[in-house]
């Protein structure tokens, strides 16, 4: 009997090992979790989660019968320590496998600030998983003082957590502006204004020297000569995929564990999906840290262990939410040379990449129709006119047939 062992008990395992029952493979299933807890969902985490507005049951993305009634061993609180290719065994911290077909789902890690410049001080935090978010939730009382350093998403969202619960926020961003790494300057622009306007102290092009403390972290020395005191720290410095076990396993490694098109690894009878893998995009290879990839290159994995021979075709998207905007990305913007934007109101905006006439990609901010209307156009290859985009006289869904 075939057995299909995953690493990583996450968003990409859950998706791999269900679409393998749901296609009726009747072979072993094992899925193997470093953390004590069954597959949860992450973006609530330091979103409703951490505000209090969501209980750990909600988080579960399914209940816990589904492993047992669909005959799934669920292993939590276990890691994989070596993988033997040559006999296809792996060792766990408890026990040897055989295995026909591995699968990594390892997701990523989190960049951590140096102990050189405190990062090893306690109340310094980063959001990850449960535990992370578990760990730094009692910090969230109001009047505190805390420093976010990194102004991506993940930054952003805890800003507007720790300003909605009444903390005195200040964030720093080395670069010139925040979201610099993956969005252009009029989204960049939105969120600061935003983020302004509910009392968060933003600042630009702005790094962080060290943190100080004896113990705990109890302030901030900046790049710009400024001296802060503080109560805790968030750091959302960023992701890297996670490759050590893959590594040591002898794949192929290129920001992230190499794969085909089809999901495999270096090794035929080794596959990767999620956050861990780079795969095949438009002449190009790339990686995407999203739920929605997470789940679809996880489901055409075990379609082609199945032998499916079926290549993934990404249609990325993404969210994030912070206060009470909704921000919608579809498409990838990588090599846009300019941007329109589509302003319906003061809040509901949308920005849009061209490359050239091509469209790549949209930034809708409570915007969504805007999003729905981008998303189709871009997964189906077709590019509004820019003119008539920024047109409001022009009905948007009406440049569907434009």
């Amino acid at each position: 009997m075939a057995h299909v062992v995953v690493i990583g008990a996450g968003q990409a395992g859950l998706s791999c090992v269900a679409k393998l029952r749901n296609l009726g493979f009747d072979g072993q299933v094992t899925l193997i979790g470093e953390e004590n807890v069954p597959p949860y969902q992450r973006p609530p985490l330091s979103k409703k989660y951490l505000l209090g507005e969501m209980d750990i049951e909600r988080l579960y993305l399914r209940p816990t019968r589904f492993f047992g009634d669909h005959d799934i061993d669920l292993r939590l609180g276990e890691a994989v320590v070596l993988i033997n290719r040559a006999d296809k065994t792996l060792q766990t911290t408890t026990q040897s496998l055989d295995y026909d077909h591995l699968v990594f789902a390892t997701g990523s890690v989190p960049r951590r600030l140096p102990a050189a410049i405190g990062g090893t001080l306690d109340a310094v935090h980063t959001i990850r998983d449960l535990k992370d978010v578990d760990k730094m939730a009692p910090e969230f009382i109001a009047g505190r003082r805390v420093l976010i350093v990194g102004g991506g998403y993940i930054g952003l969202e805890a800003a507007a957590v720790a300003a909605s619960k009444g903390l005195k926020v200040t964030l720093v961003e080395m670069a010139d502006r925040i979201l610099q790494r993956v969005a252009a300057s009029q989204t960049s622009d939105y969120f600061r204004d935003l983020h302004r306007t509910h009392g968060v102290t933003l600042l630009e092009g702005v790094g962080l020297d060290r943190l100080t403390g004896t113990g705990r972290v109890s302030g901030a020395l900046l790049s710009d000569g400024s001296v802060l005191e503080l109560d805790f720290v968030i750091t959302g410095v960023g992701i890297s995929p996670a490759t050590a076990l893959a590594e040591g396993a002898g794949l192929d490694i290129e920001n992230g564990i190499r794969t085909s098109a089809h999901g495999r690894t270096s090794d035929p009878y080794i596959w990767a999906a999620g956050d861990c893998a780079s795969f095949p995009f438009r002449g190009d290879r790339i990686r995407l840290e999203s739920v929605p990839n997470a789940i679809d290159q996880a489901e055409c994995v075990a379609e082609n262990i199945m032998g499916a021979e079926k290549p993934y075709i990404a249609r990325p998207w993404f969210w994030s939410d912070q206060y009470d905007i909704k921000l919608q990305i579809a498409g990838l913007n990588n090599g846009f040379d300019r941007v329109v934007t589509r302003a319906n109101d003061a809040v509901s905006k949308s920005f849009w990449y061209f490359k050239g006439m091509e469209l790549l990609a949209v930034d809708a901010a409570n915007a969504p129709r805007d999003y729905m209307v981008g998303k189709r156009l871009i997964d189906g290859g077709k590019s509004p006119d820019p003119e008539a985009l920024a047109n409001l006289e022009i009905n948007i869904k009406d440049l569907m047939r434009l």
